[in-house]
Protein backbone atom coordinates (compact mmCIF):
# COMPACT_ATOMS: atom_id res chain seq x y z
CA UNK A 1 0.00 0.00 0.00
CA UNK A 2 1.45 3.30 -1.12
CA UNK A 3 1.95 5.69 2.01
CA UNK A 4 1.01 9.30 1.16
CA UNK A 5 1.93 12.70 3.16
CA UNK A 6 -0.06 15.85 2.82
CA UNK A 7 2.40 19.46 3.27
CA UNK A 8 0.40 22.70 4.54
CA UNK A 9 1.94 25.45 3.03
CA UNK A 10 1.47 29.61 2.01
CA UNK A 11 0.70 29.75 -1.52
CA UNK A 12 3.52 32.55 -2.32
CA UNK A 13 6.30 31.78 -4.69
CA UNK A 14 9.13 31.36 -1.93
CA UNK A 15 6.48 29.12 -0.35
CA UNK A 16 6.06 26.89 -2.18
CA UNK A 17 9.44 26.48 -3.48
CA UNK A 18 10.26 25.81 0.50
CA UNK A 19 7.40 23.27 0.10
CA UNK A 20 8.14 21.93 -3.08
CA UNK A 21 11.93 21.23 -1.99
CA UNK A 22 10.72 19.09 0.77
CA UNK A 23 8.64 17.37 -1.34
CA UNK A 24 11.52 16.22 -3.46
CA UNK A 25 13.86 14.79 -0.55
CA UNK A 26 10.86 13.48 0.72
CA UNK A 27 10.56 11.48 -2.28
CA UNK A 28 14.19 11.12 -2.87
CA UNK A 29 14.25 9.02 0.49
CA UNK A 30 11.00 7.22 0.13
CA UNK A 31 10.57 6.62 -3.65
CA UNK A 32 7.00 4.95 -3.12
CA UNK A 33 6.04 7.76 -1.09
CA UNK A 34 2.99 10.10 -2.45
CA UNK A 35 3.29 13.47 -0.81
CA UNK A 36 0.66 16.34 -2.18
CA UNK A 37 0.65 19.70 -1.24
CA UNK A 38 -2.11 21.61 0.53
CA UNK A 39 -1.55 25.83 -0.48
CA UNK A 40 -3.47 28.62 2.26
CA UNK A 41 -3.46 31.72 2.72
CA UNK A 42 -2.36 32.91 5.79
CA UNK A 43 -3.48 36.31 7.31
CA UNK A 44 0.10 37.25 7.37
CA UNK A 45 -0.41 36.98 3.46
CA UNK A 46 -3.78 39.05 3.50
CA UNK A 47 -2.70 41.62 5.98
CA UNK A 48 0.26 43.77 4.00
CA UNK A 49 -0.62 47.93 4.75
CA UNK A 50 0.61 47.44 8.23
CA UNK A 51 4.10 46.51 9.98
CA UNK A 52 4.11 42.71 11.38
CA UNK A 53 5.12 44.27 14.62
CA UNK A 54 1.82 45.89 14.96
CA UNK A 55 -0.62 43.32 13.75
CA UNK A 56 1.02 40.10 15.84
CA UNK A 57 4.12 39.61 14.00
CA UNK A 58 5.71 36.52 11.82
CA UNK A 59 3.12 34.09 13.54
CA UNK A 60 0.36 35.21 11.72
CA UNK A 61 2.13 33.71 8.35
CA UNK A 62 1.84 30.13 10.61
CA UNK A 63 -1.34 29.73 12.07
CA UNK A 64 -3.57 28.63 9.35
CA UNK A 65 -1.36 26.23 8.42
CA UNK A 66 -0.68 24.99 12.21
CA UNK A 67 -4.60 24.69 12.09
CA UNK A 68 -4.90 21.98 9.66
CA UNK A 69 -2.09 20.23 11.29
CA UNK A 70 -4.21 20.21 14.38
CA UNK A 71 -7.23 19.32 12.46
CA UNK A 72 -5.41 16.33 10.31
CA UNK A 73 -5.90 18.36 7.15
CA UNK A 74 -2.24 17.83 6.58
CA UNK A 75 0.82 15.72 7.74
CA UNK A 76 2.97 18.17 8.00
CA UNK A 77 3.86 22.15 7.38
CA UNK A 78 6.82 23.68 5.80
CA UNK A 79 8.07 27.03 7.33
CA UNK A 80 11.16 29.81 7.38
CA UNK A 81 12.70 29.33 10.67
CA UNK A 82 12.70 32.94 11.36
CA UNK A 83 8.62 32.94 11.39
CA UNK A 84 8.11 30.41 13.74
CA UNK A 85 7.68 31.50 17.24
CA UNK A 86 10.32 30.33 19.88
CA UNK A 87 7.28 29.09 21.63
CA UNK A 88 5.60 26.45 19.87
CA UNK A 89 1.83 25.61 19.65
CA UNK A 90 0.25 22.51 21.76
CA UNK A 91 0.05 19.62 20.07
CA UNK A 92 2.87 20.54 17.24
CA UNK A 93 6.87 20.47 17.35
CA UNK A 94 9.25 21.57 14.45
CA UNK A 95 12.53 18.81 14.83
CA UNK A 96 13.56 18.82 11.42
CA UNK A 97 15.69 20.92 9.64
CA UNK A 98 16.72 21.38 6.23
CA UNK A 99 20.60 22.21 5.59
CA UNK A 100 20.58 26.12 6.24
CA UNK A 101 20.96 28.15 3.06
CA UNK A 102 22.81 31.92 3.16
CA UNK A 103 21.77 33.33 5.98
CA UNK A 104 22.98 37.00 5.54
CA UNK A 105 20.49 40.05 4.37
CA UNK A 106 21.04 41.32 1.17
CA UNK A 107 21.31 45.68 -0.03
CA UNK A 108 18.96 45.40 -3.48
CA UNK A 109 19.43 49.12 -5.27
CA UNK A 110 18.50 50.36 -8.21
CA UNK A 111 21.86 52.05 -9.19
CA UNK A 112 24.12 49.39 -7.74
CA UNK A 113 25.74 50.87 -5.30
CA UNK A 114 26.97 48.93 -1.88
CA UNK A 115 25.37 50.60 1.25
CA UNK A 116 28.71 52.84 1.97
CA UNK A 117 27.39 53.86 -1.32
CA UNK A 118 24.21 55.10 -0.55
CA UNK A 119 23.89 59.14 -1.13
CA UNK A 120 22.28 60.40 1.75
CA UNK A 121 18.75 60.87 2.01
CA UNK A 122 18.24 57.51 0.02
CA UNK A 123 14.81 56.05 0.75
CA UNK A 124 15.56 52.25 2.18
CA UNK A 125 12.51 50.04 2.18
CA UNK A 126 12.27 47.60 5.21
CA UNK A 127 9.87 46.37 7.92
CA UNK A 128 12.04 44.60 10.13
CA UNK A 129 13.16 46.34 13.35
CA UNK A 130 16.26 44.39 13.67
CA UNK A 131 17.35 45.68 9.89
CA UNK A 132 15.60 49.28 10.52
CA UNK A 133 17.86 49.08 13.70
CA UNK A 134 21.19 48.17 12.34
CA UNK A 135 20.65 50.08 9.47
CA UNK A 136 19.74 53.41 11.22
CA UNK A 137 23.11 52.81 13.62
CA UNK A 138 24.80 52.84 10.71
CA UNK A 139 23.68 55.20 8.33
CA UNK A 140 20.93 57.78 10.46
CA UNK A 141 21.41 59.78 7.14
CA UNK A 142 19.03 57.24 5.77
CA UNK A 143 15.00 57.88 5.14
CA UNK A 144 13.49 53.97 5.81
CA UNK A 145 9.86 53.42 4.99
CA UNK A 146 7.88 50.32 5.59
CA UNK A 147 7.97 47.31 3.16
CA UNK A 148 5.50 44.35 3.03
CA UNK A 149 4.55 41.89 0.16
CA UNK A 150 6.05 39.11 -1.41
CA UNK A 151 9.61 38.47 -2.57
CA UNK A 152 8.65 40.10 -6.32
CA UNK A 153 5.99 42.34 -4.79
CA UNK A 154 9.19 44.52 -3.07
CA UNK A 155 11.51 43.96 -6.19
CA UNK A 156 8.83 45.22 -8.35
CA UNK A 157 8.51 48.46 -5.64
CA UNK A 158 11.93 48.67 -5.94
CA UNK A 159 11.70 48.85 -9.69
CA UNK A 160 8.80 51.10 -10.10
CA UNK A 161 11.20 53.55 -7.78
CA UNK A 162 9.36 53.49 -4.95
CA UNK A 163 12.62 53.17 -3.11
CA UNK A 164 15.95 53.80 -4.20
CA UNK A 165 17.10 50.34 -2.42
CA UNK A 166 15.25 48.16 -0.18
CA UNK A 167 16.95 45.04 1.77
CA UNK A 168 16.04 41.50 1.59
CA UNK A 169 16.89 38.14 2.87
CA UNK A 170 19.53 36.42 0.66
CA UNK A 171 18.39 32.93 0.65
CA UNK A 172 14.85 33.90 -0.69
CA UNK A 173 16.31 35.47 -3.60
CA UNK A 174 18.85 32.79 -4.59
CA UNK A 175 15.87 30.10 -3.74
CA UNK A 176 14.00 32.03 -6.67
CA UNK A 177 16.46 32.54 -9.23
CA UNK A 178 16.40 36.63 -7.98
CA UNK A 179 20.38 37.12 -6.87
CA UNK A 180 21.06 38.84 -9.68
CA UNK A 181 19.34 41.71 -8.15
CA UNK A 182 21.87 41.78 -5.13
CA UNK A 183 24.71 44.83 -4.99
CA UNK A 184 25.52 43.97 -1.53
CA UNK A 185 25.50 41.44 1.11
CA UNK A 186 25.72 42.47 4.75
CA UNK A 187 27.39 40.00 7.03
CA UNK A 188 28.88 39.56 10.30
CA UNK A 189 30.17 40.57 12.68
CA UNK A 190 29.31 44.57 11.43
CA UNK A 191 25.64 43.14 10.51
CA UNK A 192 23.80 40.33 11.68
CA UNK A 193 20.39 38.26 10.39
CA UNK A 194 17.43 36.87 12.11
CA UNK A 195 17.84 33.97 14.49
CA UNK A 196 17.56 31.01 12.13
CA UNK A 197 17.15 32.92 8.78
CA UNK A 198 17.86 30.87 5.95
CA UNK A 199 16.49 27.70 7.50
CA UNK A 200 13.77 25.53 6.79
CA UNK A 201 11.73 23.69 9.46
CA UNK A 202 9.25 20.79 9.19
CA UNK A 203 6.29 21.20 11.66
CA UNK A 204 4.60 17.82 12.56
CA UNK A 205 2.21 16.74 15.03
CA UNK A 206 3.38 15.05 18.47
CA UNK A 207 3.41 11.19 18.71
CA UNK A 208 3.06 11.27 15.03
CA UNK A 209 5.54 8.66 14.67
CA UNK A 210 4.52 7.94 11.04
CA UNK A 211 5.67 10.85 10.14
CA UNK A 212 8.47 10.86 12.31
CA UNK A 213 10.27 8.47 10.84
CA UNK A 214 9.59 9.74 7.40
CA UNK A 215 11.03 12.77 8.28
CA UNK A 216 14.31 11.29 10.00
CA UNK A 217 16.46 11.05 7.15
CA UNK A 218 15.65 14.58 6.14
CA UNK A 219 17.41 16.64 9.38
CA UNK A 220 20.58 18.31 9.08
CA UNK A 221 22.64 17.70 12.09
CA UNK A 222 24.60 21.50 11.78
CA UNK A 223 21.57 23.16 11.01
CA UNK A 224 20.21 21.88 14.42
CA UNK A 225 23.29 23.19 16.39
CA UNK A 226 22.73 25.90 14.33
CA UNK A 227 19.43 26.61 15.49
CA UNK A 228 19.15 25.23 18.72
CA UNK A 229 22.24 27.76 19.44
CA UNK A 230 20.08 31.10 18.18
CA UNK A 231 17.03 29.91 19.37
CA UNK A 232 18.40 29.30 22.76
CA UNK A 233 19.04 33.37 22.74
CA UNK A 234 16.44 34.01 21.35
CA UNK A 235 14.43 32.53 23.89
CA UNK A 236 16.00 34.29 26.45
CA UNK A 237 15.34 37.05 25.43
CA UNK A 238 11.73 37.01 24.46
CA UNK A 239 12.79 37.87 21.29
CA UNK A 240 9.83 38.03 18.17
CA UNK A 241 9.72 40.83 15.47
CA UNK A 242 8.41 43.57 17.92
CA UNK A 243 12.05 43.50 19.11
CA UNK A 244 15.31 44.07 17.02
CA UNK A 245 17.30 41.11 17.94
CA UNK A 246 19.36 39.32 15.62
CA UNK A 247 21.40 36.17 16.82
CA UNK A 248 24.00 34.14 14.54
CA UNK A 249 25.82 31.21 15.28
CA UNK A 250 28.88 29.98 13.06
CA UNK A 251 30.10 26.63 13.03
CA UNK A 252 33.40 25.39 12.16
CA UNK A 253 34.66 21.44 12.40
CA UNK A 254 33.54 21.12 16.55
CA UNK A 255 34.08 25.13 17.51
CA UNK A 256 30.96 27.35 17.95
CA UNK A 257 30.93 31.26 17.53
CA UNK A 258 28.24 32.79 18.48
CA UNK A 259 27.10 36.67 18.14
CA UNK A 260 24.19 38.47 18.63
CA UNK A 261 22.54 41.89 19.24
CA UNK A 262 19.64 43.94 20.81
CA UNK A 263 18.63 48.09 19.99
CA UNK A 264 16.33 50.43 19.69
CA UNK A 265 14.74 50.75 16.65
CA UNK A 266 16.11 53.87 16.13
CA UNK A 267 19.67 52.36 16.02
CA UNK A 268 20.76 55.02 18.78
CA UNK A 269 21.38 51.74 21.29
CA UNK A 270 22.87 48.90 20.06
CA UNK A 271 23.95 46.26 22.35
CA UNK A 272 26.27 43.41 21.34
CA UNK A 273 27.60 40.14 22.51
CA UNK A 274 30.24 37.00 21.40
CA UNK A 275 31.15 34.40 22.85
CA UNK A 276 33.04 30.68 21.30
CA UNK A 277 33.82 27.58 22.25
CA UNK A 278 33.41 23.83 21.80
CA UNK A 279 29.83 22.58 20.51
CA UNK A 280 29.60 20.29 23.46
CA UNK A 281 28.91 23.76 25.35
CA UNK A 282 26.56 25.10 23.02
CA UNK A 283 24.00 25.69 25.79
CA UNK A 284 26.69 27.66 28.14
CA UNK A 285 27.48 29.58 25.00
CA UNK A 286 24.19 30.76 24.35
CA UNK A 287 23.49 31.45 28.19
CA UNK A 288 26.71 33.29 28.06
CA UNK A 289 25.72 35.78 24.71
CA UNK A 290 22.21 35.56 26.80
CA UNK A 291 23.53 37.02 30.17
CA UNK A 292 25.78 39.16 28.97
CA UNK A 293 23.03 41.36 27.03
CA UNK A 294 20.76 41.85 29.77
CA UNK A 295 23.66 43.28 31.88
CA UNK A 296 24.25 45.35 29.44
CA UNK A 297 20.59 46.51 29.76
CA UNK A 298 18.55 44.45 26.57
CA UNK A 299 15.75 43.91 29.38
CA UNK A 300 15.17 47.29 29.34
CA UNK A 301 14.89 47.74 25.90
CA UNK A 302 12.78 44.61 25.45
CA UNK A 303 10.29 45.95 28.56
CA UNK A 304 10.08 49.79 26.75
CA UNK A 305 9.35 47.82 23.34
CA UNK A 306 6.33 45.84 24.75
CA UNK A 307 4.94 48.72 26.44
CA UNK A 308 4.78 50.87 23.64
Amino acid sequence: MTQKITIATRKSQLAMWQAEHAAHLLREAHPSLEVELLPMVTQGDIILDQPLAQIGGKGLFLKELERALLRGEADIAVHSMKDVPVEQVDGLEVEVLLPRANPFDALLDRSGRRLDELPAGSRVGTSSLRRQCQLRALRPDLELADLRGNVNTRIGKLEAGEYDAIILACAGLERLGLERYITDTLEPPRWLPASTQGTIGVQSRCGDDRVRELLAPLNDAEASLRTRAERAVATALEGSCQVPLAVYAALEDDRLDLNALVGTPDGTEVLRAQASGPVSDLDRIAEGVSKELLAQGAGRIIAALRED
